[in-house]
This record gives C-alpha cells, structure tokens and sequence, in this order.
C-alpha cells in the first residue's frame, strides 16, 4: 500500500515538475522573440546639422544637411534636408566667388566635392552612401566632372598614369587604399563666363554695332551695353575700344558655327606636358566612368539627352535640330521657362559638347562613360555635399573592421535559434516523460 502511494506521489510530483519546466520553456522562448523584436530598435535619433553655401557668380544657393551624431558602422552619413536659392543675392567680388568655388572644387576637398557619391564612387554594390565596397580589392572609381557659372571642373583617378603636374596631384587615402588623384578647375570656363567670353571675341570683328549670332536661335534680338561686357575679368583679354556703347545680338542659329567660334575659346597651340586639356594645363588619358552634375546635367536634363542610350551623335544631331528652331517657336513650346534661361540653351548644350569632346577630349565611344547626375539618394549632387562630408571629419581613410548584421538577418537568427530552443527542450520533455520508449528503440 506505502509502495503504491510512494509511486502516486512520485509520479505527481514528476508530472509536476515536468509542467513547470516545459512552461519555464516556453515563457523563456516567449521572452527571447519578444526581446529579438522589440529591442533591436535604432536609438532615438541624435544629430546634428550644417549649412552651406554655394556663393556662385550667378546666384547663391543654401543647403542644409544632418548627419547622426555618432558614426554609423564606422562611417559617417550627411543627408540633404533642404535645398533653396536666395532671391536676389549673388557674388558681387569675384576674387570671393571664386574663392568659395576653388575650395570646394580643388585642393582642399576635390575627392568629397567633385566624385559623385561624395568621394570616391564604387561602382559595385556599396552599404555606405555609394562609398564602401563589398569587395574591398575593387579600386574603380567614378570620375567627377562640375559646371557652374564661372568655372568648371575635373577630377578623376588615371590609370597607371604619373601626374605631370603637381599643381593638379592630390593623394588621398580611404577605406584602407591610397588614390593618386588628378584634379583642375578652369576659371572663366562656367557656362555664363564662357559666354561673355565667346561675345568679347565675336565682337571684335563685327563690322557695325549688329553681331550675328550662330548660338541664339533664328528670329532672337537682344541688346548688351559694351560696358557690361568686360566688367568681368573674364573677358580682359579680349577687351579693346570699340566704336559703338551699345550692339545687338541677332540670332542665326547655326550649331556647327557655333561650335567652331567656342573652340576659338581653348587655346591649343601650346602643351608643355605629354597632354593637355587646353591653356596649357596638363590632363592625362580619362580613365573609367564620369558623373556630370551641376549645369551639366541641368542643361541637359532641359534639352532632354541625359540618357545614356542617347550616343554622342545623336546628341549633336538632336543640338543641330534645336538650334535651328525660329526664336518665337521655342517661347511657344517652352512657354513657362525664363526668357534669359531660355535663349541661352543653344548655347549652353553646344558649349558642353565642345568642352567635354574638345576640351576634356572625350570621344564617341567614350562619351558613354558620361552619366548625367542630378541627385544622390536624395540630395543634390555637388560639391557642397562632399564639403560637408569632410567638414564634418567623418570620412574614414581605413576600411571598417567587421559588418555587422542587418536587422532583417539578426530577426531571422533570432527565431532560428528560439525554434531550436523550443525543438530541443520538447524532446527533453518526452524524453523525461516516456523514457522506455526511447529505450526500447535503443535496445
């Protein structure tokens, strides 16, 4: 009778015991998702904020970026917040303007500023604003090429090639690989100078106070003070009395005389170097893919070629056929664009084609590797960008140590793990539970 009640109060207590450590179980791997899900959470966001700007010769743009507080993965991230020009403020002195230019543009922060991507720009897949590439033994780059007003730019990384120049020699390390960096800006040669340039040279020969205009379109007529002309130190060189205060630009629309008076701009008669760009400034061979920004991919967004199925014929052809177009017939078709915007996109398109094929000597198979930018996940593609990149100091020059895991991944190892967990204390359960059946297949 003892024995039979011993037995009872062993396999209740068993039973029992059993219970509470499969519920223990449970609420533990209960516990463990909740705690997976729910804590791995971002912090609640700690930044700061910065602004920039962009003091141009024609207008001043202001951009105010953020960027967490602390790095992310080793690296920093600036995001683009907000982007506005201000109405009726541009640079007044030059020597300024293209001050703040050069410094975003040359020496002090060409990689940041002038790469889309805001550096170095890998091509292959990347985890950090287009930066750090999986495969860490790819040195590929993205080249940089930037138009502005008053002056343009070129930076890239040649290929096995020595910088004959120190002037435009630049060495920069990131992510763990030395860059031996080629980088230029031409002052004067932003759209709107080169334009007073190209007017200052046609002028000179101009028989009476008319100049025939093959860069306006057919039927266009504007007037322009002489005084106006060469208020700019841009046009000096070309300066000289002229017999009339006042001249007319009257509007022939003719690409390809266009394109020859604008190469009358770059002077290639002297090279002190194995190659040159133009004005005896030294360029090596173009290496690998170009993103083009600023009033380059403005320009050509407006003239629609920033395609890259458009090849470089076609794009002079499409520049022919809008060139031509009567000067009424354009403000019909583009009725809602700025008079002064407007009339100087035959120019503006022509020039860019000149600049990039005869200045920078890009060709019809390498036009291709030009890719028009207008933003980079969501903010402007400039040099303000990368400005504040590195006035932020948040650039690494060594390749972050280890990866950790994404949040979709961590989840799902989470509940791999609890179901392991789980599996694992159910057997122990039957295992306590009916121990002879195991037993049995055992024997």
């Amino acid at each position: 009778m003892e024995d039979t009640k011993e037995s009872n109060v062993k396999t209740f207590c068993s039973k029992n015991i059993l219970a509470i450590l499969g519920f223990s179980s449970i609420i533990a791997v209960i516990a463990l998702l909740a705690v997976g899900l729910t804590q791995n959470k971002a912090l609640p966001e700690n930044v700061k904020y910065g602004i920039v700007l962009d003091a141009g010769s024609s207008h001043t743009s202001l951009y105010i970026y953020k960027w967490p507080a602390e790095k992310e993965n080793d690296t920093g991230v600036v995001h683009q917040v907000e982007e506005c020009r201000v109405k009726g403020w541009k640079v007044k002195s030059w020597q300024t303007g293209f001050w703040m230019w050069w410094r975003g543009a040359s020496a002090t922060t060409p990689l940041t500023s002038r790469v889309p991507g805001s550096l170095l720009a890998k091509r292959k897949k990347t985890r950090w604003f287009s930066i750090v590439p999986y495969e860490t033994n790819n040195q590929e780059t993205f080249g940089a090429l930037d138009l502005g007003g008053a002056s343009t730019q070129v930076t890239f990384v040649p290929q096995n090639q020595t910088i004959e120049s120190p002037d435009n020699a630049l060495q920069f390390r990131l992510y763990g690989k030395d860059y031996n960096v080629y980088t230029h800006s031409f002052l004067c040669y932003g759209k709107d100078q080169a334009l007073w340039q190209k007017l200052a040279k046609d002028i000179q020969v101009a028989s009476n106070e008319i100049l025939r205009d093959p860069c306006f379109h057919p039927g266009y007529k504007k007037v322009v003070n002489v005084s106006d002309l060469y208020k700019t130190p841009c046009t000096k060189r070309f300066e000289m009395t002229l017999p009339f205060q006042q001249f007319e630009i009257q509007g022939i629309g003719n690409y390809q005389q266009c394109h020859q008076s604008i190469l009358e701009l770059f002077n290639t008669s002297y090279c002190p170097y194995s190659q040159c760009a133009f004005n005896g400034i030294f360029l090596p061979p173009l290496q690998g893919d170009f993103g083009a920004f600023s009033a380059f991919y403005f320009v050509m967004k407006f003239l629609n070629l920033t395609s890259e199925k458009v090849s470089q014929e076609k794009v002079t052809e499409m520049m022919k056929k809008f060139c031509a177009q009567p000067w009424e017939e354009i403000k019909t078709s583009y009725a809602g664009v700025k008079e002064k915007y407007l009339s100087e996109y035959c120019f503006s398109g022509t020039y860019i084609l000149s600049l990039l094929l005869q200045g920078y000597h890009f060709t019809a198979d390498s036009w291709e590797h030009i890719h028009f930018i207008g933003k980079i996940q969501g903010s402007d593609a400039g040099w303000t960008l990368g400005y504040m990149l590195n006035l932020t100091n948040m650039i690494p020059a060594e390749q972050p140590l280890s990866t950790p895991l994404s949040h979709s991944t961590y989840v799902f190892l989470m509940v791999l793990f609890s179901l392991v967990l789980f599996t694992v204390a159910i057997i122990g359960l039957l295992i306590f539970h009916k121990p002879s059946y195991f037993w049995k297949d055992m024997v």
